[in-house]
C-alpha cells in the first residue's frame, strides 16, 4: 500500500505515530488511516496539531503534503 505524503513526512524524520496520536488526542487508528489511506481526509487542525506536536512549521508541513495539488 503507498503511504500518504503525511506518511512520508512522517517517515522521513522517524516520528512515532502512536506519541503524536497520544499527543493530539486522536486513536492511533486515525493517524494510521491519515499516514496509509490515499482516500482519508487530512483536516487542517488535525495537520496544524501533527505539526506542533512534533516541532515542525505547520507552513512547511502543508506545503509537503499539498505539493501535488494544482
Amino acid at each position: 500500500m503507498k503511504m500518504t505524503r503525511l506518511g512520508e513526512y512522517l517517515e522521513n524524520r522517524s516520528i512515532n505515530k502512536s506519541d503524536v496520536a497520544r499527543k493530539i488526542g486522536v486513536m492511533p487508528q486515525r493517524l494510521t488511516e491519515l499516514t496509509k489511506n490515499q482516500g482519508a481526509h487530512l483536516r487542517a487542525n488535525e495537520l496544524y496539531l501533527i505539526a506542533k506536536a512534533i516541532g515542525a512549521d505547520p507552513c512547511e508541513m502543508l506545503d509537503y503534503v499539498c505539493q501535488d495539488l494544482k
